[in-house]
This record gives C-alpha cells, structure tokens and sequence, in this order.
C-alpha cells in the first residue's frame, strides 16, 4: 500500500503546476476575459511553481503556497484508494478537473462551462470505454439517468436562485460518475454535499456574528461541497 500512496502522491504534486495554470486562467470574475498572462509582467501563464508566484516578475497568482499541491496529493491518494475497475480513469480525470473547478469556485464563486464541459466530456468517454471493456453497456443507460436525474435537481436550484449556473452541469458530470455505482452512492454524495454545504455556511454565518458583523445573506461556493460529496460518496460505498 505503500508504494501506491506514495505514486499517487507524486501524481498529485506532477499534476499541480499545470493546474495551478488553469486555475489562474479562469479564476477571473464574470465578464472579464480569461486571465492567460501575468496582470503584473505579462508573462504567459501554464505552469506554476508550489509558491503560487509568478516565475518572471515573483507576483503572487492565484492559489497559496501548497494549497493546490496539498490538495490534488490527498486527492490521488482518495482515488488510488478508490479506484478498484475499469472506471479508475473517469474518477482520476474527475478528480483533477475538479481540482481545478474546486480552486476557481472557491475563488470566484463561478464553475466556467468550458471545464465542466472538459469533464463532463471526459467522463462519457472513459465511463463508455469502462462499461465496453467489462461487457457491462447497460450501464451507461443508468449513468446517464442518474446524470440527468442530479442534473435537474440542482438546475431547479438554480432557477430558484439557491444556485449558480455553473452548479448544475457540475452535477450532471458527477452524477454520470457515480451512477456506475448506482443510484444510492450518487444520492448519497448529493446529500453529502448538501450538508457539508450547510454545515459551512452555518459556520460562517457564526463567524460573521461572534464578530459582531450583520449576517446579510452568505455567498458560499457550492462547487468545492458538490465534488468533495461525490469523492466521500466513491470512498464509503
């Protein structure tokens, strides 16, 4: 178990500065354009180092020192874990555009389309080479039922403005994922979500109040909550 742990963390720390990368790029606020240089030097941005700075002019971009490498290291390690068939790369191609989709929500309260898109494509072709290779094509029928069944739900919330937009496609790709695992797991990572979503807005809401600040209504990135569900869901099924 040991050399696995240890391969998944290198994996995870090999996987960061290209990460890093993206998530400068689209940890922009809405309406402004993807942020594909340095705001300071100009230089290009696609690879960055553990510090979180600029390699041409030291400005910080981005995530702390660490974060991002911390995080995709544990996540490797969860999938590593996890992974047990065939649909071992759609959950490891899922764990690292949510890396990313993690970082930027938390940032910017905002899941760009083009990389829910990235995964949600992702996913329908490795789960689909998945359920070939283990003569299980019925498969896909649940995970696209699942997918949609998620999918909705939060699209409801949108519409009632509980939401972003960018939270419902998010759905739609991890429902797909866990419907290989069936209904209960999918669900089961939703409520998950959904709890630990409440439990930090709560959280927050005891913050602003010990510190004497009026509680106007909390903006918290569900994103991170929806994907950390998903990964809990994988893990105790």
């Amino acid at each position: 178990m040991v050399p696995v742990v240890a391969a998944a963390v290198l994996v995870g720390l090999l996987a960061a500065p290209p990460l890093r990368g993206l998530i400068v790029y689209f940890a922009v606020p809405a309406g402004e354009p993807w942020r594909g240089a340095c705001p300071s030097c100009g230089r290009a941005v696609r690879l960055l180092p553990p510090t979180g700075r600029c390699p041409g002019c030291r400005g910080r971009l981005g995530a702390g020192a660490g974060a991002v490498e911390a995080v995709a290291a544990a996540v490797a390690v969860a999938v590593a874990y996890a992974a047990d068939g065939p649909q071992a790369p759609a959950l490891g191609w899922a764990a690292a555009v949510g890396v990313a989709l993690g970082f930027v929500d938390g940032r910017v309260r905002r899941l760009p389309h083009r990389l829910n898109l990235a995964l949600i494509a992702g996913v329908a072709v490795l789960l689909t080479v998945a359920a070939l290779a283990e003569g299980r094509p019925g498969v896909l029928l649940r995970c696209l039922l699942v997918a949609l069944a998620v999918g909705v739900l939060l699209e409801l919330a949108v519409w009632a403005g509980a939401l972003g937009p960018g939270d419902s496609p998010l759905g739609f790709a991890l429902g797909g994922l866990l419907g290989w695992y069936g209904w209960a797991v999918a669900f089961g990572g939703l409520f998950t979500a959904v709890v630990l979503a409440g439990l930090w807005g709560t959280l927050r809401a005891a913050a602003a109040l010990v510190r004497r600040r009026r509680v106007r209504g909390l903006d918290v990135a569900v994103g991170p909550f929806l994907l950390l569900g998903a990964l809990v869901a994988v893990l105790a099924r």
